[in-house]
């Protein structure tokens, strides 16, 4: 990217290129095996009900679950509304456990809940994001239906102690509903081992098609209320005809994934540290976050100085960098996730996430901090 004219691309948070693989293994359902997979009498539909089921297995295997438990969905914000929404029972009082710091996709469902007999409570997280387990599990009543959790942060990049709050859910008897959008292709996730119960995610996170995604179901837990109706597809749960390429493309990006995990973790950690170790030697520029226990390729800094809610403006034409997240782009108030972690005002509208991928290079994570810096310093770049 850096001949080609456009800026450094630094917000794989947001998205991601479909690999070409990924193309590749789309095309044919779009053209020459374009059945519908409930047409099981004939050789067409079958072909696609082949293809998906692969696919779904692929899935099953980079998430660590069992494929018979996957609904392909459009994305992670249907298969958020999905989880939380389904498992509400209408006329009872229930209540739902979840943070200040998770995804509007949750944040603005729960919200939506309070009309209809759920109680909701928010609880704190410290500086870097994180909450106290041990909180969790006072906060548990015995209406408590569900733990909100997100795997790992999607402006910040801070990972949560899945772990610990899946065993407690499990004690407990309740969901532990997990957004692990950000976390799927950029650290293993086992969803059954980390006693998740339900789980979202995003094709295009992690270099597969935009408009495919899943929802993880843990056999044996409570089903959520189907959405929509009209078929009885995906057992049931998520009626509508399925996106047989954009699965298709999802099942090989997975793959891609699970293989090219444990290199890209490694590598995309020392291009972290890196940008680190040259942009933080300037003391006026400040680590939103946890520095450790996070995303290897996720940034969130502060540049808290005079000026510097204007630096985004100013280097946008050279790097492609993100203030908040990018499904919330359109809200022009601080960032809810950095006021959660402590942030003033003043330091959320000079903050902003740096996000790498696959394609980012040693070349251009140099490039970068040597444009932030002549920016700041006040130089032409």
């Amino acid at each position: 990217m850096l001949n080609s004219g456009l800026p450094i691309f630094l917000d794989y948070n947001s998205t991601t290129p479909c690999a070409p693989e990924v193309v590749e293994a789309m095309l044919p359902y779009f053209t020459d095996n374009f059945g519908n997979p409930a047409s099981k009498n004939h050789v067409f539909g079958g072909l696609a009900e082949e293809a998906v089921e692969e696919a779904r297995n692929a899935v099953a295997i980079l998430i660590g679950a069992r494929s018979r438990d996957l609904i392909f969905t459009s994305g992670a914000t249907e298969s958020v509304n999905m989880a939380i929404r389904g498992i509400i029972t209408t006329g009872e009082k229930q209540h739902i456990i979840s943070f200040p710091t998770e995804h509007k996709a949750v944040l603005d469902t729960l919200d939506n809940l309070h009309s209809e007999n759920v109680d909701v409570t928010l609880l704190p997280v410290n500086r870097h994001g994180l909450p106290d387990p041990d909180q969790i599990k006072d906060s548990i009543r015995p209406e408590t239906v569900m733990v909100c959790m997100m795997y790992a942060n999607n402006e910040t990049g801070t990972i949560m102690p899945v772990q610990q709050v899946g065993a407690i859910c499990k004690e407990a008897g309740i969901h532990f509903f997990c957004d692990a959008t950000q976390a799927i292709g950029k650290i293993p996730v086992h969803a059954e081992k980390d006693n998740i119960t339900m789980l979202a995610l995003s094709s295009h996170k992690f270099y597969g098609p935009k408009g495919t995604g899943v929802l993880y179901i843990k056999s044996g837990m409570p089903k959520p209320r189907p959405m929509q109706f009209g078929g009885g597809h995906e057992n049931g749960l998520r009626s509508g005809t399925l996106n047989v390429p954009g699965i298709v493309g999802m099942g090989k990006a997975a793959q891609l994934t699970a293989k090219l995990l444990p290199g890209e973790l490694s590598r995309q950690t020392a291009l972290k540290e890196k940008f680190l170790s040259r942009i933080l030697s300037d003391s006026r520029i400040k680590l939103n976050g946890h520095r450790t226990d996070c995303l290897p390729n996720t940034i969130n800094l502060c540049f808290d100085f005079e000026g510097g809610e204007q630096l985004i403006s100013k280097i946008s034409s050279r790097l492609a960098v993100s203030q908040g997240s990018a499904c919330s782009s359109a809200v022009t108030r601080p960032s809810h996730v950095l006021s959660a972690i402590g942030c003033s005002e003043w330091q959320s509208f000079r903050s902003m996430r740096f996000s790498f991928g696959r394609p980012t290079t040693d070349e251009e994570i140099i490039r970068a901090v040597e444009i932030l810096q002549k920016v700041i310093s006040g130089l032409k770049i």
